[in-house]
């Protein structure tokens, strides 16, 4: 996210984690070979739920109600609803605990990455970047939105 405009969007940090989220739901390569294999600095499935819906409440109320502040229209939030109600719906079933695999092997899974893919891939477009560029360390997204 290096090349996304810091005074964009109102509260571009928050936008800044639910990308990153997104990237990370949407990315099947970087689920084997980061999350399955347990690679330090990425977190788990767990952690990009709750950085998806921590800040926005997207896991009450619609990614409409940010348009103008997160979101640039109602097209990036409509698909930001679909990707968060698809992997909400998985957590809910396996449970936040639940290993990777438990996610990854959840019949729904499959449509949930594709949904995050679509929202992600409208998002990093909007915002200038290369949506098929590897996610990025957690690290990196504290770096840039000054978390600690």
């Amino acid at each position: 996210m290096g090349g996304m405009p810091l005074n964009d969007m109102p509260w571009w940090r928050w936008r800044a984690n639910v990308r990153s989220a997104l990237h990370m739901l949407s990315d099947a390569r970087f689920h084997e070979e980061c999350w399955l294999a347990g690679a330090d600095g990425y977190g788990d499935v767990t952690d990009a739920v709750y950085r998806l819906v921590e800040d926005t409440w997207l896991d009450n109320w619609s990614a409409e109600k940010y348009v103008g502040t997160i979101f640039r229209d109602s097209g990036e939030a409509a698909l930001v609803d679909v990707a968060v109600l698809r992997v909400l719906r998985i957590m809910h079933q396996v449970g936040p605990d639940a290993p990777v695999s438990a996610y990854l092997n959840h019949h729904g899974w499959p449509e949930a990455v594709r949904a995050a893919r679509e929202a992600h891939v409208r998002l990093a477009a909007a915002d200038g970047e290369d949506p098929d560029e590897p996610p990025r360390p957690l690290e990196a997204l504290q770096i840039m939105t000054g978390a600690r």
